[in-house]
């Protein structure tokens, strides 16, 4: 369940949040506010890939609450996105969804229609919703793999981007891996109303801010980044 990484090669791995440049030292909010105060870059301070954060109780990591939420308040927020590489490009995460999608389907089509053609008493529609099914069932192994060992599937490797722990960069291993995969496959199994979550699921991080997450990267904690600045 852990996604901690070996620490060892830590400057050599891609998959790790890059530090931020220093921000300037910012003047305290209210008299006695000092570096160590409520205001200040306490041992609470730093934002998750090396940024500063604004420290302080509430100025932590990106899923950090009070008035100095990365999605805004009354005093400022620290750049939610300070330090991390940068997002994916949604056109490319479209791209790669349907690389993907190609990869399992066809051949999976093409044995289950070899083994089924003559199979009764499925009927076309009992025919096409098993492989639905059995589509969904593999593309969720496929990806769970691939996610917790490398962090990219075949698609996200053609497109050059990649998933990582929203906290830390890290490769999404064991259970974070396996629940975004989870929830963007094991939905389309459920007839009919599947469907409808799934679209919703893959349409989220059109609007999603700031990290322009889907569903699945929420259940997981994850985002969908890009390997080349």
């Amino acid at each position: 369940m852990s996604h901690d990484q070996p620490r060892g090669g830590d400057a050599d791995d891609p998959f790790l949040k890059r530090p931020s440049e220093p921000e300037p030292p910012q003047p305290p909010p209210y008299p006695g506010a000092g570096a160590g105060g409520p205001a200040g870059g306490g041992p609470q301070g730093g934002g998750p890939y090396g940024g500063t954060g604004g420290g302080g109780p509430y100025g932590g990591g990106p899923y950090a609450g009070g008035p100095q939420s990365p999605y805004g308040g009354q005093y400022g927020a620290a750049d939610p996105l300070a330090g991390m590489p940068p997002l994916a490009n949604r056109f490319r995460r479209l791209v790669a969804r349907i690389v993907d999608g190609l990869i399992v389907s066809v051949p999976v089509s093409a044995v289950f229609w070899g083994i089924a053609w003559g199979a009764d008493p499925w009927d076309d529609q009992g025919k096409s919703t098993g492989l639905s099914i059995i589509v969904s069932l593999v593309y969720f192994v496929y990806e769970g793999l691939m996610l917790t060992t490398r962090g990219q599937t075949l698609g996200k490797m053609l497109m050059k981007i990649r998933v990582a722990m929203l906290d830390d960069g890290a490769i999404p291993q064991g259970q974070p891996g396996w629940t975004r995969a989870a929830v963007y496959s094991l939905p389309q199994v459920v007839p009919c109303c599947g469907f409808v979550f799934w679209l919703v699921n893959v349409l989220w991080c059109t609007w999603d801010q700031p990290y322009h997450q889907c569903i699945h990267d929420k259940a997981a904690k994850t985002v969908v980044v890009s390997t080349v600045e």
